[in-house]
């Protein structure tokens, strides 16, 4: 009987020969005795006589330096060693480490075999001044796979079957000795001792032929359609159903997926169990369009959710919808993610498991994500650890060369940055990818930290079915046509070992392909779509109407509870002087003694929502504090630097509540709290720009997910953005917040565009929108300068009657007969113009706020036309320039009720910054649009529109 490599090489007792790396293991030892070799950890328990506490550099050293001068060995050795033996084994030691940190340089990972590896001096015996003459002397291994001393040419055998066969381990960048150690451990001693059973073995090939029985078949069937095959890299398939099947075992009840186009219907079919039959009517167009709502989308865009079984149970998993925006959806699955794991109160972030699954170019070259790996160890987005898979066919896209798609060996080196472990692992050894899958999920289970899986392999087609990549890739194309697949690879690896016969072999094609034909799934198992507890039933959302009531106010006795829970402060809690007045002030308000400003109505809004059976999460760069030093919902004891947050301690029974100061990110945040939003709609999602210009970071993610989410994938969403707007002579940047693109994006009523004018109607506003039942977005332009503005004040009685007015009609007493011209606008301006008429005092001239610009409040906006009978002249006047702002947006529903009414435009003219970058040039500009709505007949240059 043929003896594994552990039995030829598990030997003798440890040997210690060099001094330099005793005293490193010993280091170890006392850092963590279990990260050692138990023969080591018994020598060194023996010399600390049982005194588990001792201190490093006591006594115990000095005994261990005492016997190492002296040239002798620990007692676990048979001999002394000469110098030159302790030189050879120095040596030795050397190889092995260098095996381990540059192993992966000379593995096999390419399957077409066109990668050049070269000489790596480091890996070679001779650069350690070791020959062909000590070859056959044995050598302490320092563990080496579970080994203790063995034979120096079984040394490099072991480290070459180990490091640089299919799977290229990088950790040596990890600076945790004890994950360092672990992965080290476990990878060396699972490389040896890991081996799939012979039904393991036969269900991996039940699974390439999946996989590679729907490419072929679609390719057969549906001639020149896109499909974004998976051919070339079908060992993803395994590699997903492995993972998510060690995950259920683990202890994981969710897996949530994420991946762009390229072997996505394989996925669909042969991980999640989606029909075939369903599938095909999406290629063929059968479906019924009459029945579906919104714009829907391209097949390979779609996601899907089921339940499957596992050793463990049943898992529930999911795909994410995403756009053809490569790795856009990665934080939008994490964000997923975390909304799961907080629903079931799991702060271990152990039971819902993130797949990411990259292109080897995109994950290399965009930069959401860098930006969403930074993210994986903070304290407001941390999931857990997710499991990236690099899909690797080496060429990124078509016409590219490989040189040209990064500037780092590895599409997997930006990973490196949060010390994430590499598992680079050829597609083509089906066997090594279930290893790398374990050893992945068990890294992921162990620390709760990001790994990555670079599975290598190919592309056999072009970036679509219709394209010819040999013209720009000869080289690769005619090796990949000259190549097997690796179905056929692995089916002869097994009939070879007389596992299975040729016969079954096919037989097994034959019945995957019946399986297509009558429209079903094979040899995958899945339940459909079953639920539990923590499945969210979304049917309250649908069908909703926006003229729905919503009754935000509070009542007198409610209002004074919280603002008593607000104002509570801790007497161990000192603040800072400016925010200590700041809470003073806020005392007084609660009382009516002053009037109430933004950042309290704010988060009165927020304690009202938390006390009504909301959660709510507030995200942004400065969101504890506030940009504007207006919000404070941290608050910070200059005693200790321990924060104290009074929405947390409003009742026993509340809601929780999250203020998360985030990373210096738009993109991959907003991403991140759009996926939150998407599966939590009972918390009140909010992400706040520092600026709301800042928002143009994340524009993809305003694009092709809130803006058009349900549109294309029925997803509904209530993500809030606060974003601040408006002119304050600070020049181009910081002023504007885009409104006009915003309202670019609006149509079919999905979402609203808001500027409060008050804290009232802030208040009202963030009530009103987790009251109604209604979950789409919400763009919110807020204040900066209206923040501390006399004007931009509220009373107890406005928070405690009313609710959101969509427009606001004039305030002051003003006869309505007298009024000949009304000032339409929207949120500072307004105060601005107030200002300017009570100074001039024009009575003529009415001013009227319109607080939500989508959907357009065309009867509101009807009914304060009416109250003017001598009017004559409408204004719009804006803050923005001509071609931005709300005019060119709105200006279709101004007019359309007018008549013979005149409708005038005030405002800067068009530009091609937001704003001026001189304050002086600011000054004159919004003096003189003020003037112009005023007076429009002495305004040079207006627009007129009958």
């Amino acid at each position: 009987m043929t003896r594994s490599l552990k039995d030829r090489y598990v030997s003798t007792p440890l040997y210690g020969g060099s001094a330099p790396y005793v005293e490193r293991f010993y280091e170890q030892y006392l850092a963590d005795p279990d990260s050692v070799d138990p023969g080591w950890r018994k020598y060194f328990d023996s010399l600390r006589n049982g005194a588990a506490q001792e201190t490093p550099r006591g006594p115990v050293e000095a005994q261990l330096a005492e016997q190492l001068r002296s040239g002798r060995r620990p007692q676990v050795a048979a001999a002394a060693a000469s110098s030159g033996d302790l030189e050879r084994q120095a040596a030795v030691l050397g190889l092995i480490a260098a095996f381990r940190v540059h192993g992966h340089r000379l593995a096999t990972l390419d399957p077409l075999g066109l990668a050049s590896q070269g000489r790596v001096a480091d890996l070679d015996p001779s650069y350690h001044g070791l020959s062909e003459n000590d070859m056959e002397s044995e050598f302490y291994t320092d563990g080496l796979a579970g080994t203790a001393r063995i034979k120096l040419r079984q040394i490099i055998d072991l480290l070459h079957h180990i490091y640089s066969r299919s799977i290229g381990a990088e950790f040596s960048h990890l600076s945790g000795t004890r994950e360092r150690t672990w992965l080290q451990q476990r990878f060396e001693t699972g490389a040896i001792a890991d081996a799939l059973t012979d039904e393991e073995r036969r269900l991996l090939m039940q699974e390439l032929t999946a996989a590679e029985g729907i490419e072929r078949y679609l390719h057969t069937r549906y001639v020149g359609q896109k499909r974004f095959s998976l051919e070339g890299g079908e060992s993803l398939i395994p590699l997903c159903n492995d993972l998510i099947g060690r995950g259920g075992e683990s202890g994981v009840k969710e897996v949530i997926i994420g991946m762009a186009h390229r072997g996505r219907l394989n996925v669909l079919v042969n991980v999640f169990g989606k029909s075939p039959a369903e599938l095909f009517s999406e290629f063929e167009g059968t479906y019924d369009i009459d029945s579906r709502r919104g714009s829907g989308d391209v097949k390979y865009h779609m996601g899907f959710s089921a339940d499957v079984p596992t050793p463990g149970g049943n898992v529930h998993i999911a795909l994410a919808f995403n756009p053809s925006h490569l790795e856009i959806v990665n934080p939008v699955v994490e964000g997923s993610v975390r909304a799961r794991q907080d629903r079931r109160g799991d702060k271990e972030r152990r039971t819902i498991m993130p797949i990411l699954i990259h292109g080897d170019a995109a994950f290399a070259g965009q930069g959401v994500v860098m930006e969403t790996l930074q993210m994986s160890g903070t304290r407001g987005f941390h999931t857990g650890g997710t499991v990236h898979i690099i899909c690797n066919n080496q060429i990124g896209f078509t016409t590219s060369d490989p040189r040209d798609t990064r500037s780092t060996p590895y599409a997997s080196d930006v990973a490196k940055m949060i010390e994430a472990p590499v598992l680079h692992v050829n597609a083509d050894d089906p066997e090594a990818v279930i290893f790398a899958a374990r050893v992945a999920i068990d890294y992921r289970n162990t620390f709760a930290k990001d790994v990555i899986i670079d599975l290598v392999c190919y592309r056999r087609h072009g970036h679509n079915e219709a394209d010819e990549p040999a013209a720009t890739q000869p080289n690769m194309y005619a090796a990949i046509r000259k190549h097997q697949s690796v179905r056929n690879i692995y089916a002869e690896r097994l009939t070879e070992a007389g596992l299975i016969e040729q016969a079954d072999i096919d037989a097994m094609a034959e019945q995957y392909r019946e399986g297509l034909d009558d429209g079903r799934v094979e040899f995958l198992e899945t339940h459909g779509m079953i639920g539990n507890e923590f499945t969210v039933d979304w049917r309250p959302y649908f069908n909703d109407d926006w003229t729905t009531p919503a009754e935000t106010a509070l009542s007198p006795g409610r209002f004074r509870e919280l603002a008593l829970g607000i104002l509570n402060v801790p007497d161990d809690v000192e603040l800072h002087s400016r925010v200590k007045r700041i809470m003073h002030e806020r005392g007084r308000m609660a009382t009516g003694e002053i009037p109430l400003d933004w950042g309290f109505a704010e988060t009165m809004a927020y304690a009202g929502l938390l006390t009504d059976g909301f959660r709510v999460r507030l995200t942004g760069q400065d969101s504890g504090r506030g940009t504007f030093f207006h919000r404070h919902a941290v608050l910070h004891n200059q005693r200790d630097a321990s924060s104290y947050i009074p929405l947390q301690h409003l009742a026993p029974d509340q809601q929780e509540f999250e203020v998360i100061d985030s990373l210096l990110s738009e993109e991959a945040v907003m991403g991140f709290e759009y996926g939150y939003s998407t599966t939590e709609p009972g918390c009140l999602v909010i992400w706040e720009g520092q600026f709301g210009d800042f928002a143009n970071g994340a524009q993809v993610v305003i694009d092709q997910f809130i803006s058009s989410g349900e549109a294309k994938w029925g997803r509904l969403c209530g993500l809030t953005l606060f974003l601040p707007h408006g002119y304050e002579g600070q020049g181009p940047e910081h002023s504007s917040a885009r409104l006009e693109r915003f309202l670019q994006l609006c149509a079919e009523h999905n979402m609203q565009v808001c500027v409060p004018s008050t804290p009232a109607q802030m208040f009202h506003m963030i009530r009103r929108q987790m009251i109604r039942p209604i979950r789409r977005p919400l763009i919110v332009m807020t204040p900066k300068s209206l923040l501390r503005h006399r004007l931009s004040v509220s009373t107890i009685g406005d928070l405690t009657t009313s609710t959101f007015q969509n427009v606001i009609g004039e305030t002051d007493d003003i006869a309505t007969d007298a009024v000949t011209r009304v000032v339409f606008c929207a949120g500072k301006v307004y105060f601005d113009l107030l200002q300017a008429r009570r100074e001039a005092e024009h009575e003529n001239v009415a001013i009227v706020r319109i607080e939500q610009l989508y959907p357009f409040p065309a009867e509101e906006y009807v009914a304060q036309l009416a109250r003017y009978s001598k009017l004559r002249e409408v204004v719009w006047c804006q803050e923005e320039p001509q071609n931005q702002g709300a005019w060119y947006q709105i200006r279709h529903h101004l007019v359309e009720p007018l008549g013979d009414i005149e409708l005038s435009y005030a405002g800067r003219e068009g530009a091609a910054a937001p704003a001026a970058g001189y304050y002086k040039l600011h000054e004159a500009q919004q003096q003189a649009l003020v003037a112009a709505a005023l007076d429009v007949r002495q305004a040079a240059g207006r627009v007129v529109h009958q």
